[in-house]
């Protein structure tokens, strides 16, 4: 198993928030790696706009436009 990023307790309590049921073990390792992909995909995305204005430093305003471009 690998490590992620994210914590596991973090990852039942996000599931927890929608469904109050008990949450398997590989359900939170599912969540988590999803997460961690999409977020490594974003954060991608976001440093070529950072680029593109000639800074070195990830802005709001970046993520946040990388969040919604597909």
């Amino acid at each position: 198993m690998r490590e992620g990023i994210l914590p596991l307790a973090v990852m039942e309590r996000v599931i927890k928030t929608v469904a109050n049921y008990r949450v398997s073990n590989g359900a939170k390792i599912a969540l988590r790696d999803v997460l961690e992909e999409k977020g490594i995909e974003i954060s991608k995305r976001a440093k070529v706009y950072a680029e593109h204005s000639k800074r070195t430093t990830l802005k709001e305003e970046d993520i946040k436009l990388a969040a919604k471009q597909k």
